[in-house]
């Protein structure tokens, strides 16, 4: 058969959902199908051996899925894994194949995680594109295939006018001045792109012209990094409530409170909406917990939503060591609260301080569901707030009587398995329950699905993280709290195994490991969890500064390190390392932030 589509034959491409470049391949198929349409079969031999190229390319590029990463944690589920790398796994992750390919300097922490887009059109040409932001508040736009330093491909800064500054870190973390943040506040949260419109929405904090505070919602075009139109919007909000920090008058207002508020969590963006929410800096006071909701048609922000976990008490600040509130298929929007007043149980209250908490966005925000564990006055007494972890909600299960389910570990260290549609509310302890007894560590107080209790010695900073396994080792939940080694759990219909099916020989120092996986598909070989902790930590947090370690283990079984970038330190090690960070997996690529820059590791043979 010659290169060109005979009478009677048929071909069908669905090109569905592929990328832009495979796009651009189709393209190229039907101009060879018209020119052979148009010359017959006399120029068949001239043709045949292009088509059988392009043909041969296209199904390649077909077999392989658009592995971009728009948001926190790769999706809004908070799963953690990549299911499109086809590239990395576990027969060339090996100090010998791998390693750091590139380091970019930046201007400030990187405390976001990198995202990651195919294909982007930056002036005139064709890039792979990690996108970070920074403590100093820019944003920059890097070639992810280079192997020696380059020029951003674009670097956009919010510090315009000469006061205009990102925020001295000593003007918010009143409590802790020498907390990890240094040495100011200006992108703390991981953005999040939109790529129907080529858009990434990011919250930057400032100061200026002296003593004024401000928090703004960027809209930036991802080919650009300039301001869309309508772009910036400056964060206000208020609700009705009697809390702490309200207003006088009748009724009494609690206000945002630009400066107290410390937009830690990662942005949420589902069903057109950008979801955005705060804590508190280092508990300094006043604080509430917020969520806002925000829509962008082109050329103005509108906000259409706004939720204050403690409206009429004080505190109860949504930070999730920077992971972002999940949503279901449904958007409902999920997340977990901090240290502070807790009252549902009473009739016509609405505090709640160390709870999970779902929210309805059918009319705005509106809280339909919750589960606060029995033993929440204790946690709050003792600083063990449930909102130091995020929120896993588990793809939806067959053949369980409980096919949507969610998984979140707080400060305490215990694991929470949990209904999404029955999530159980409050059930008080039979009797007077006496903080750090052993009625305290009961688990079957709470009304959930599951609950394990904690084996760590410093508790939970960070999330779970979920991949769907292979035939043989079936869908994994994985958990790195700090003072334990990282472990992963069986998921067996709606429950985890009681105990974990694997752990890594290291044991992990404060604030432990958030994993992010990576894999083709279900193909067993391919399934890597990836990890980066501090290289030594000391006292209640970890020295700034200090160098870190990417970590890569088999996924079937963690007790087997493949990798890590201590093995050949002079090529590999991370220059320092940066609280709660999680890497990012893509078409072949490890992305992590630090202090002063991001690097990019890979197979070094590509």
């Amino acid at each position: 058969m010659n290169g060109c589509v005979r009478k009677g034959s048929l071909m069908h491409v669905n090109l569905y959902t592929r990328s832009p470049r495979t796009a651009r391949i189709f393209i190229v198929l039907i101009l060879l199908l018209i020119a052979c349409l148009y010359l017959g079969g006399r120029t068949a031999q001239y043709v045949s051996g292009f088509s059988s190229l392009v043909l041969t390319t296209y199904q390649h590029l077909a077999t392989q899925s658009d592995d971009s990463v728009l948001t926190f944690h790769n999706d809004t589920l908070r799963t953690g894994q990549n299911l499109n790398e086809t590239l990395l796994n576990t027969g060339n992750v090996n100090p010998q194949h791998f390693g750091k390919r590139v380091s970019y300097p930046v201007d400030g922490q990187v405390y976001t995680q990198p995202l990651f887009v195919h294909d982007v059109v930056i002036q005139g040409h064709h890039d792979h594109v990690v996108y970070v932001a920074t403590e100093n508040d820019s944003v920059y736009a890097f070639d992810a295939d280079q192997v020696h330093v380059v020029a951003p491909l674009w670097k956009t800064s919010f510090l315009h006018h000469p006061d205009v500054t990102a925020v001295p870190s000593s003007d918010v973390f009143g409590k802790y001045p020498n907390h990890d943040i240094q040495p100011s506040v200006g992108i703390t949260s991981t953005p999040v792109i939109d790529l129907t419109t080529n858009t990434m929405y990011v919250v930057a904090m400032t100061k200026e012209h002296g003593n004024q505070y401000v928090q703004r919602l960027h809209a930036l075009d991802i080919t650009t990094g300039e301001d869309k139109p309508g772009s910036p919007v400056i964060i206000v909000a208020q609700v009705n409530g009697k809390g702490y920090d309200k207003s006088k008058g009748t009724p009494s207002i609690v206000t945002f409170n630009t400066r107290e508020a410390n937009q830690r969590p990662a942005l949420l963006f589902v069903n057109g909406v950008i979801y955005i929410a705060w804590g508190s800096f280092g508990d300094t006071d006043p604080y509430h917990g917020w969520v806002l909701g925000y829509t962008y048609n082109g050329t103005a922000f509108r906000q259409v939503s706004v939720y204050n976990a403690t409206p009429d008490g004080q505190e109860g600040g949504i930070w999730m060591s920077g992971a972002g509130p999940a949503a279901d298929a449904q958007g409902n929007v999920y997340l977990t609260t901090s240290n502070g007043t807790f009252d549902l149980t009473q009739p016509g209250q609405r505090d709640a301080g160390d709870s999970f908490v779902k929210l309805s966005t059918q009319d705005g925000l509106v809280q339909s569901d919750y589960f606060t564990p029995f033993n929440q006055g204790c946690l709050d007494g003792r600083d063990e707030d449930l909102g130091s972890g995020g929120v896993l909600l588990l793809p939806e299960q067959s053949q369980t009587a409980h096919p949507r389910v969610l998984v979140g570990v707080g400060k305490e260290g215990r694991i929470y398995v949990i209904d999404r549609d029955q999530m159980g509310q409050f059930q008080s302890y039979p009797g007077t329950l006496q903080c750090n007894s052993n009625a305290e560590t009961r688990t079957d107080i709470d009304q959930i699905l599951q609950e394990l209790p904690s084996n760590s010695t410093g508790g939970f900073f960070g999330i779970p993280s979920y991949w769907v396994g292979t035939a043989t080792s079936g869908q994994l939940v994985y958990i790195g709290e700090a003072g334990d080694h990282l472990k992963s759990f069986q998921l067996n219909g709606d429950t985890l195994s009681s105990s974990a099916t694997a752990q890594t020989p290291e044991t992990f120092g404060f604030p432990g490991v958030t994993p992010s996986i990576s894999s083709n598909k279900s193909i067993p070989g391919t399934g890597i969890v990836w990890v980066i902790s501090p290289a030594s930590c000391g006292g209640p947090g970890c020295a700034p500064g200090g160098p870190g370690v990417l970590r890569a283990y088999d996924a079937t079984n963690i007790k087997v390190e493949l990798y890590n970038s201590e093995q050949n330190f002079t090529r590999d090690r991370l220059d320092s390392y940066v609280k709660f960070s999680v890497p990012t997996i893509a078409n072949g690529k490890v992305f992590v932030g630090t202090q002063t820059s991001l690097n990019i590791y890979g197979l070094l043979t590509s």
